[in-house]
């Protein structure tokens, strides 16, 4: 575990671009240059959990796109191990946790070829264990806050094995059994929502996942869209505990 880093994503993936075989996991204290979806800055003091795991090509690239689903329910479960408390964590597509409407964590999944022709993909995760932040727009929370004192390092322990046991699913079962247990944690299916892409927004209702993992959005009349990457927003009445806001986390 580092003491302080600037980023454990970018840590992980310079170990990748120096050769590492992958499965190595980051853990730091603190970062002083995290990163959320589209370079959005992050804020990540001690206390909390920070940490991020190399994979070196895990599937067949059009596979890659399953890998946050994955990552998500493998936290999901992660937080159930530390707490003592079976289903706490609800999923907010993609990989959003949420407790009650508030976000208490966020994953980071960023991927590059090296310059061997390996695909290194890093998984990032962070857990708001001691604090979170307060920032507009959507409402967290953090385990202490909902009385539940976790110790990072105990967090991690959970998330490494949790993680461990996911993607072994993942390389050895049908999807679609990754998929029912995600669904079986998901917040908003059924739900008006507006969709945030680079261009445009879109609004709709959340009629659930296709066979990939990606939000179906019905639009009405007829028209239904996939979505493979975007910010997701409930109404307030959509969530218990409040309005969700855009996915993101800082590694």
């Amino acid at each position: 575990m580092h003491a302080e880093l600037g980023s454990t994503n970018s840590h992980a993936l310079a170990a990748a671009g120096e050769g590492d075989p992958g499965n190595l996991w980051i853990v730091a204290g603190r970062q002083v240059a995290g990163r959320g979806r589209r370079a959005r800055a992050w804020v990540s003091e001690p206390g909390n959990l920070y940490t991020s795991l190399l994979l070196i090509d895990p599937g067949k690239g059009e596979r890659v796109g399953q890998l946050p689903l994955v990552a998500a329910l493998a936290l999901a479960e992660a937080v159930d191990a530390m707490t003592g408390s079976y289903g706490l964590a609800r999923l907010k597509w993609p990989n959003d946790l949420l407790v009650d409407g508030a976000k208490i964590s966020g994953i980071l999944l960023e991927a590059t070829v090296l310059a061997d022709g390996r695909r290194a993909v890093v998984c990032g995760f962070g857990l708001n264990l001691a604090h979170h932040p307060d920032l507009p727009g959507y409402a967290a929370a953090d385990l202490a806050g909902l009385g539940f004192s976790v110790a990072p390092e105990r967090a991690f322990r959970a998330l490494a094995e949790s993680a461990a046991k996911q993607l072994a699913r993942w390389s050895s079962e049908p999807f679609a059994e990754i998929l029912t247990d995600w669904r079986t944690r998901a917040v908003g299916i059924g739900a008006p929502i507006r969709v945030r892409l680079e261009d445009r927004e879109l609004t709709g209702v959340f009629a659930g996942l296709d066979s990939e993992g990606r939000l179906v959005l019905d639009q009405g009349e007829g028209r239904h869209m996939t979505v493979s990457a975007g910010d997701v927003f409930f109404e307030p009445s959509a969530i218990s505990g409040g309005a969700a806001g855009s996915a993101g986390q800082g590694m």
